[in-house]
């Protein structure tokens, strides 16, 4: 019998011919190079998972280097949600993490010997006059009138920028390559600019700071990166990337492109992202609308569905639109494995057992989850006061309807067959309570009633149930690509209903003290998570997901 072949992804095969052709003795050492200028999102998520599996997969490592080339924008807390977000997700990077800030020093000598090699000219242009000699990509550019002066000169003037003679703006280096390549970036690319500003690891040892065309290939190189994975956006960088690496004659690390993650109703700009922290559409980084690690984290998602998702999102060569509704079905099978079942009424009605001993409480056993026997089960208390939903109850009922209604006949989960026998209502007409009976032989698990009913509801004992707080999400924006619309605002898709906060939800006292993360199923709603805001006096949780897919913004 034939053995079916592995199927590979593009990246995969190139590594494969490589490790085959002997390259780098067949090793495989990839990267993951954040910038620290606010929190990971689910594009990272991606790079990561890619990352990590393709070096776990060749028995290769991955490298975690911050690229803190840009002190303007960049945080020590920053650095540490990354981090964070890369262990919670699951992987742990080869020893200790690394800074672009570590090879400061070697970049400057390799920007020195481009100068000595006449391949680099410190230019006093503008910005603007830089970008309009640049041309565009259907005229050539135009030589800067900087751009032969002469190596001595470029040394002392780089040695002076250095040195913080010089204002921010005033110079800056250039690589010398074709003023007219059909590829703007190797027109001539700025390599460093001055900035006079405290950098979070080197302080003020700096002020002249290396673009990220010149410190990403050079710090692969530095670090022996076989395979260096960008997103798809690096294309038209990459003969830069290669150049500067041919030229310094330093390690051939191999840049390969890959389709960045694209995900319905999600942004993953961060600056965009910045941006609705700062004007108050959400609640931090950490918001559980928010597409970040943190803020899927705090939402309920688990790690392993993440990546399970990004797994299957697959590797491509073009940009693409991912259905959120596989992400949620990744996070749905996942905590269809892990999450204990509880009880949980958010839209509450009491109903009063008129013929159950008042003050009686019974221990009720419910299993804990029952497509796992292993799980074993819990004691819920039962007694003649209980709330059950809003929605399951009908006192007009249409033809079909198997939950309570006047004169007819539910089961309690995991409890006893009730009756509704009258509706009280208070002056307005509004239903204020149910008046039921219970069946006493028709206790679950010995039943001996004879009845047979086709609807069962969840419930929690009045008494001795626990007040909390139910926060439920939907999707941030309404529409599912926010920023593809030209001449608007992305911020004009705000879903003005994305949180919906309960106030006074009832659930059952098992979730006493649960720990913020803690995930639960509530039986019919869906899946929550306990949230960091909870507290021993009111427990707060997070929607995490629906049972299926029911959001009724779709469309």
């Amino acid at each position: 019998m034939n053995e079916v072949k592995e199927s590979l992804n593009f990246i995969e095969e190139i590594i494969e011919e490589d490790i085959k052709s002997g390259k780098h003795a067949g090793r495989v050492h990839t990267r993951f190079p954040p910038e620290p200028n606010g929190f990971l999102h689910i594009g990272h998520a991606k790079a990561i998972v890619l990352n990590f599996d393709i070096a776990k997969k060749y028995g290769g490592k991955t490298n975690l280097r911050m690229d803190d080339t840009n002190p303007t924008t960049e945080k020590t807390d920053y650095v540490e949600s990354i981090k964070r977000d890369i262990q919670w997700l699951g992987y742990q990077w080869e020893n200790e993490v690394l800074y672009a800030s570590d090879y400061f020093p070697q970049l400057y000598e390799f920007a020195i010997k481009l100068i000595k090699k006449g391949l680099a000219y410190v230019d006093d242009s503008t910005s603007e006059e830089i970008a309009a000699m640049k041309g565009n990509t259907g005229a050539p550019g135009t030589a800067s009138p900087y751009r032969n002066r002469s190596i001595e000169e470029n040394l002392n003037l780089f040695e002076r920028m250095k040195n913080g003679e010089f204002p921010d703006g005033a110079r800056v280096l250039r690589a010398k390559i074709d003023m007219t390549s059909p590829n703007i970036h190797l027109r001539d690319p700025i390599l460093y600019r001055i900035k006079h500003e405290h950098h979070h690891r080197t302080g003020d040892d700096w002020c002249i700071y290396p673009m990220y065309d010149f410190a990403h290939g050079q710090s692969d190189s530095i670090e022996g990166i076989t395979h260096s994975l960008c997103s798809l956006e690096f294309i038209h960088h990459r003969p830069l990337y290669d150049w500067l690496i041919q030229q310094l004659e330093i390690f051939p690390s191999r840049q390969i492109e890959f389709a960045r993650m694209n995900v319905e109703y999600m942004i993953t700009s961060k600056r965009k992202l910045l941006k609705l922290v700062e004007e108050h559409y959400v609640n931090g980084w950490d918001d559980p609308r928010m597409p970040t690690v943190a803020g899927m984290r705090r939402r309920g998602y688990p790690a392993a569905g993440i990546r399970e998702f990004c797994r299957r999102a697959g590797i491509a060569k073009r940009d693409n639109l991912i259905e959120i509704g596989l992400l949620e079905f990744c996070i749905r099978e996942e905590l269809n494995k892990i999450t204990p079942r509880v009880m949980a009424v958010l839209d509450p009605i009491k109903v009063i057992i008129t013929n159950y001993p008042q003050g009686q409480v019974e221990e009720m056993d419910i299993e804990n989850n029952p497509e796992d026997e292993s799980a074993g089960s819990r004691k819920v208390p039962f007694s003649n006061e209980l709330y059950i939903e809003q929605d399951d109850f009908m006192e007009n009922p249409p033809k079909k309807y198997f939950r309570l209604a006047p004169g007819g006949m539910v089961r309690l989960k995991g409890a006893y067959i009730i009756q509704c026998n009258e509706v009280v209502k208070n002056d307005n007409g509004d239903i204020m309570e149910l008046h039921c009976t219970y069946v006493p032989e028709s206790r679950s698990g010995s039943d001996t009633s004879g009845l047979k009913v086709k609807g069962t509801i969840h419930w929690v004992s009045a008494k001795q149930a626990l007040e909390a707080e139910v926060r439920l999400y939907d999707r941030l924006f309404t529409d599912p690509e926010p920023t593809s619309h030209e001449n608007r605002d992305f911020l004009e898709f705000v879903n003005p209903d994305s949180l919906q906060i309960i106030e006074k939800a009832y659930v059952e006292p098992s979730l006493h003290n649960a720990a913020p993360g803690a995930q639960f199923q509530f039986m019919r709603k869906g899946y929550f998570c306990v949230d960091t805001d909870a507290t021993a006096e009111k427990p707060v949780f997070n929607l995490t997901v629906h049972l299926k897919d029911s959001w009724k913004g779709r469309g």
